[in-house]
């Protein structure tokens, strides 16, 4: 299966990891800034490969080898645009989180795969940590009964050092803030478990310690779901000195859930009143991440590469990355508009918060 990676910055490592895991015919990588391509192969023993062709143009790649897979690792601004562009030239893509900046250009990607039966993934790795499958597998079996609540808390630290890396983060037009980079993961996760349908969303956010950036720092909101439960989220980059933690609750009236770690990937409490001898192997569990991205993209990649084989939808579809960014986005409303806001989201792009701080 013939892929190439457009974006070759700080996430793009895992992604080629992912790649080798799976066997993929690497066919070609594309950057603006053709040496960050060279780095990122380096990094992988690949740079005296030459069967990998080097791009700075990925219209022009794309254009000029026959892909079975994309994925797309750029800055967050362009996702939609170059997605819509391989969706359009019937190849499939990963997008990597969020889908889109806008609830339009998010809906047109989900209109448009489906319009011409290509396969699009949203690179919300997360799903596959063993901790969140664990979770969901009780979830489906309905071992929670009747949900109450939940809540995500995504307790991070991002410095001037981080935001120096790369020109493009921490602003409206080409990434938002906290909520919509760091913390997408753990807002994904909370709508998947307690119900995509929602009803209603109130969010405040602030820039409390990040004055360099034009987005927010910290996000806080409660979310009503039409199944009757509700939720809290917890977003910031502003935990002083490192990274502390990244947690999603679930409580249903049989079960008790805490996943923690970094990345919601160790289960810190496990209680379910019809316990099972597979309970104990589930407290406790810890699954060891090399960084806060954890281990999902090689699992993300195996699926995708199985849903274009078999002509299925990827586990993590284009659906899901559009309902974790339609989160984020109302959040980014309620805040602007300092009042509820209510689903679905029809018209609202991150760029609408400009000037917030």
């Amino acid at each position: 299966m013939k892929y190439a990676l457009i974006g070759c910055g700080r996430i793009a490592t895992n992604h080629v990891k992912a790649v080798i895991n799976n066997g993929l015919d690497f066919t070609a990588a594309c950057d603006v800034k053709m040496e960050q391509i060279e780095i990122l192969l380096a990094k992988h023993g690949l740079e005296k490969d030459t069967s990998i062709k080097r791009y700075s143009d990925y219209k022009k790649m794309i254009e000029e080898n026959d892909l079975d897979l994309v994925a797309i690792a750029t800055e967050s601004g362009i996702h939609a645009e170059i997605a819509l562009y391989c969706i359009d030239h019937g190849v499939n893509c990963i997008i990597e989180k969020p889908i889109a900046m806008s609830i339009q250009d998010a809906d047109e990607i989900v209109r448009r795969s489906e319009e011409k039966n290509v396969k699009v993934s949203a690179c919300h790795q997360n799903r596959f940590n063993v901790a969140v499958q664990e979770m969901r597998k009780a979830l489906e079996a309905g071992r929670f009964g009747k949900l109450s609540h939940g809540s995500v808390h995504v307790r991070w630290n991002r410095n001037e050092g981080y935001y120096a890396q790369a020109p493009w983060r921490g602003k409206w037009a080409s990434d938002g803030g906290a909520l919509m980079n760091q913390c997408i993961h753990g807002i994904d996760l909370l709508r998947w478990m307690i119900g995509d349908e929602i009803e209603e969303v109130y969010g405040q956010t602030r820039q409390q310690f990040h004055n360099y950036l034009e987005a927010e720092d910290i996000g806080m909101a409660v979310v009503k779901f039409k199944n009757g439960a509700i939720a809290t989220i917890e977003g910031t980059t502003n935990v002083y000195p490192e990274n502390l933690e990244e947690t999603l609750y679930l409580f249903g009236e049989t079960g008790t859930v805490k996943l923690g770690g970094t990345s919601t990937n160790n289960i810190d409490v496990w209680q379910f009143a019809d316990e099972t001898d597979n309970d104990n192997k589930n407290k406790g569990l810890e699954e060891a991440t090399s960084n806060v991205y954890g281990n999902g993209h090689t699992s993300l990649y195996a699926d995708m590469i199985d849903a274009i084989e078999n002509d299925r939808k990827p586990y993590v579809d284009a659906v899901a990355g559009r309902n974790a960014l339609e989160l984020v986005l109302a959040i980014y409303q309620s805040q602007k508009d300092e009042k509820i806001v209510k689903l679905p989201l029809e018209n609202f792009s991150a760029i609408e918060m400009a000037g917030e701080f």
